[in-house]
């Protein structure tokens, strides 16, 4: 289990960017309406990186959100990144004012992780899947189910955190890392699962089921 505060501790060094930033501003007087953005800035930092505690649903099968956003994609494809198997693909997009901090989808244990580099295209478009850089995770289920999921970066993201790696074992819910400023997360479902919601409805991560095993 990932030890956690009321804020994720990968925000801690730019909050205090933003607040000493802040408070120059204050101390030379700088205008008041430039004054009151640098502040407005440095407690919109705070509440980006807020990470507040969630109650994951228990039950057999439950598929549940790793992204705080918007669902912007179900679709099938031909081939889920690492396993290799024919999947429905499920998108979740998260704004700037979406909490950022991942949570697996599923009770399991890792066994691939796999980091690709590439561009920074706005992350609700379909073609950020293949082109953006991502942090790819293929999990398996006790029963054996492959779930791939994928923390793709964004047009302002420019760092994936990620905290799994092959062999660990993890509860559903369990935070697992974050994307800094505008991201998505495509999960990678079986075509026998059934899918609980669709494009335009609203996630939590940690909380909102999205499919059924």
């Amino acid at each position: 289990m990932i030890k956690h505060g009321p804020v994720a501790r990968e925000g801690w060094p730019f909050i205090a960017i933003f607040v000493l930033v802040a408070l120059a501003g204050t101390w030379f007087a700088v205008a008041r309406p430039l004054m009151v953005i640098l502040w407005l800035l440095a407690i919109w930092c705070v509440w980006f990186f807020r990470d507040p505690d969630r109650v994951t649903p228990q039950g057999e099968g439950l598929v549940i959100a790793p992204a705080d956003g918007r669902v912007v994609a179900v679709e099938v494809v031909p081939e889920a990144p690492l396993s290799g198997l024919p999947a429905r693909k499920f998108s979740i997009f998260m704004n700037v004012f979406s909490v950022h901090v991942n949570r697996f989808p599923i009770p399991g244990r890792v066994e691939k992780v796999s980091y690709h580099a590439g561009s920074f295209l706005n992350a609700a478009l379909d073609k950020a899947s293949s082109e953006n850089e991502r942090m790819e995770v293929l999990a398996r289920t006790a029963s054996g189910v492959p779930i791939t999921f994928v923390q793709v970066a964004g047009l302002v993201a420019r760092r994936i955190v990620c905290y799994l790696q092959p062999g660990q074992s993890l509860a559903a819910g369990d935070r697992f890392g974050l994307i800094r400023f505008g991201s998505r997360v495509d999960v990678y479902l079986p075509l026998t699962a059934r899918v609980e919601l669709t494009i335009g409805d609203a996630t939590v991560a940690g909380e909102t089921v999205i499919a059924r095993l």
